[in-house]
C-alpha cells in the first residue's frame, strides 16, 4: 500500500508544469567564457606591443605597412642589402680555352759511341748546361794507343814509296837505253801505286783513331737541363748501351701541346692563314694563375676523330723556368677582341622566362629590371651589345630577395674600376654613387608605427 501512495494518480494527457519547460543552462559557467575573451585581448595586446618594442630597438628591420608588399609602393620600407658594380665600356677579348701539356722542344739520351771505361763525370745533376760542354771522359788511353799505330804504319809505307819511286825514275833510263823490258817498267809503275793506295789507307786508320779519342770526350749536344744521371765514374759503358749516360731536356724554349674543339679550328686557322700572331697564356692546374704568356707556333694536319678535337702546339721563352716538362696546365688562345661592349661581371647576369636580365639600381636605390643581349663572355667577364648604358649600378649579390621596384641598400663591390670612380655617400644628382649604410636614405620611405 505504501507503493501505490508514491505513484501518480493523475489523469492521461495532463502534464506537469516542471516537465513543460525547456532546460535551462546552468548559471555557474559564464565565467568561463569571461576568462578565454580575456586572454585573447591580452594576447593581442602583448603581441603588438612586442613588436613595437623591437621596431623601435632595431630600426634596421624591416618594416610593414597597410599597403603590402607589391611595387615600389609596398615595397618602400623594405630594404634588401646586395653588392652592386658599376658597368664599363671597353674591350673583351675573345678566348679559346683548352687543355695541354708541356712539352720540352728537344729531348736528347746522351749515349757513348765508343767503348771504355768512365774516368771522369763533369756534370751534376739537374745543372744547366750549354752545347759543348763536356759531360763525360771516357780513357782515352786505348783510342791514343791506335792513333800512334796508324801514324807509324803511314810513316813506313810513306818511306816504302819514296823507295819505289826511286826505282821506278832508274827503270826509266835504263829501259831508254833498252837494257830492261817494258813489263819490269810497268811493274814498278804499279809498286809505286800500291804504296799510295797503303798510305791512303794509314791516313783513314788515323783519322779513325783521331775520331774514336774524340768520342772518348762526350759533350752536351744541345743547350739544356741535365737529369739524373745513369752512370758513375769506373763504369765499363758500350755503344751498343740501351739505357745511355744521361738525358738533357731543352727547357728554354719550351712547348705545349693543347687541344681545342674542331668546331673553333676555322677561325684560328683564318687567323694563322693571314699571318696574324696568336697569344697564348698558359694557367697553373686551377685556372686561376698564369704561368707564362707565349705564342701559337702552329696546328696539326688532322683532328682526331675519337675526340672531334685537333691539336695545337705553343711555344714560351720561359726564361724564368716556371713550365716544366709533362706539366699539365689550362691554355687560353687570344683570337679575337671585341671592341666597345658594355663590360659587367658575370654575376649579375640573371635569366628568365623573359630572356637574360639584370637589376639596375636607380638614383633612388630602387632597382629595375633591364632585359640584356649577350655578346661575349670571358671569364667572369661578360660583354653586352645593348640594354645597359656604361656607369649604371647593377647587382651583382642578393638578387635571389629582388624584384621590380624592390628597394634595396647598395655596397660596392670590392675591385670594381666603376666603384671605385663612386663616392660612397649618394646625392641625387649622382646615380652611379650609393648611400652609405648610416646615411638617412636608407631610412627612407616612410615612418614605421
Amino acid at each position: 500500500m505504501g507503493q501505490l501512495k508514491s505513484m501518480d494518480l493523475r489523469e492521461p494527457g495532463s502534464h506537469s508544469a516542471t516537465d513543460a519547460s525547456p532546460a535551462k543552462p546552468s548559471k555557474s559557467l559564464w565565467w568561463l567564457w569571461v576568462v578565454v575573451i580575456a586572454g585573447i585581448v591580452v594576447g593581442i595586446w602583448y603581441f603588438r606591443g612586442s613588436r613595437i618594442t623591437s621596431e623601435a630597438a632595431d630600426p634596421s628591420l624591416p618594416a610593414t605597412s597597410g599597403r603590402g608588399r607589391g611595387g615600389a609602393g609596398g615595397m618602400g620600407n623594405f630594404v634588401v642589402p646586395v653588392v652592386v658594380a658599376a658597368a664599363q665600356r671597353g674591350d673583351l677579348p675573345v678566348y679559346f680555352n683548352g687543355l695541354g701539356t708541356v712539352t720540352a722542344f728537344n729531348t736528347v739520351t746522351v749515349r757513348s759511341r765508343v767503348d771504355g771505361q768512365i774516368v771522369n763525370v763533369a756534370f751534376k745533376e739537374g745543372q744547366y748546361v750549354h752545347e759543348g760542354d763536356v759531360l763525360v771522359q771516357i780513357d782515352p788511353r786505348p783510342f791514343q794507343v791506335q792513333l800512334e799505330q796508324a801514324e807509324g804504319q803511314l810513316a813506313k809505307d810513306q818511306a816504302q814509296r819514296k823507295d819505289a819511286e826511286v826505282n821506278l825514275e832508274r827503270y826509266k833510263l835504263l829501259f831508254k837505253e833498252g837494257v830492261i823490258p817494258q813489263q819490269q817498267l810497268d811493274t814498278q809503275a804499279a809498286l809505286v801505286g800500291q804504296f799510295d793506295g797503303s798510305i791512303t789507307s794509314d791516313q783513314s786508320q788515323i783519322d779513325n783513331a783521331k775520331l774514336q779519342l774524340t768520342y772518348s770526350r762526350i759533350t752536351a749536344p744541345i743547350s739544356g737541363r741535365v737529369g739524373l744521371r745513369l752512370i758513375d765514374p769506373g763504369n765499363i759503358v758500350h755503344a751498343t748501351d740501351a739505357n745511355g749516360l744521361v738525358v738533357i731536356t731543352q727547357l728554354q724554349p719550351i712547348a705545349v701541346l693543347f687541344s681545342l674543339p674542331q668546331d673553333e679550328l676555322p677561325q684560328v686557322n683564318a687567323k694563322l692563314r693571314a699571318g696574324v700572331q696568336l697569344t697564348v697564356d698558359a694557367f697553373d692546374r686551377d685556372d686561376t694563375q698564369k704561368i707564362a704568356t707565349g705564342k701559337l707556333l702552329t696546328i696539326d694536319n688532322q683532328i682526331d676523330p675519337t675526340t672531334g678535337t685537333y691539336k695545337l702546339k705553343s711555344v714560351f721563352n720561359n726564361s724564368d723556368n716556371a713550365l716544366f716538362p709533362n706539366q699539365f696546365v689550362n691554355m687560353h688562345l687570344l683570337v679575337d677582341t671585341k671592341h666597345n661592349l658594355t663590360i659587367l661581371p658575370t654575376a649579375a647576369i640573371q635569366r628568365g622566362p623573359q630572356g637574360t636580365y639584370v637589376y639596375a639600381v636607380g638614383s633612388d636605390n630602387i632597382v629595375k629590371i633591364h632585359p640584356v643581349t649577350l655578346a661575349q663572355s670571358t671569364g667572369n667577364r661578360v660583354g653586352l651589345s645593348d640594354g645597359l648604358n656604361a656607369g649604371e649600378l647593377v647587382v651583382i649579390d642578393g638578387q635571389d630577395k629582388l624584384q621590380d621596384g624592390s628597394r634595396v641598400a647598395p655596397t660596392i663591390a670590392s675591385g670594381n674600376n666603376g666603384g671605385a670612380q663612386a663616392s660612397t655617400n649618394a646625392t641625387p644628382g649622382n646615380p652611379s654613387a650609393p648611400p652609405a649604410p648610416n646615411s638617412p636614405r636608407r631610412q627612407s620611405g616612410g615612418s614605421r608605427r
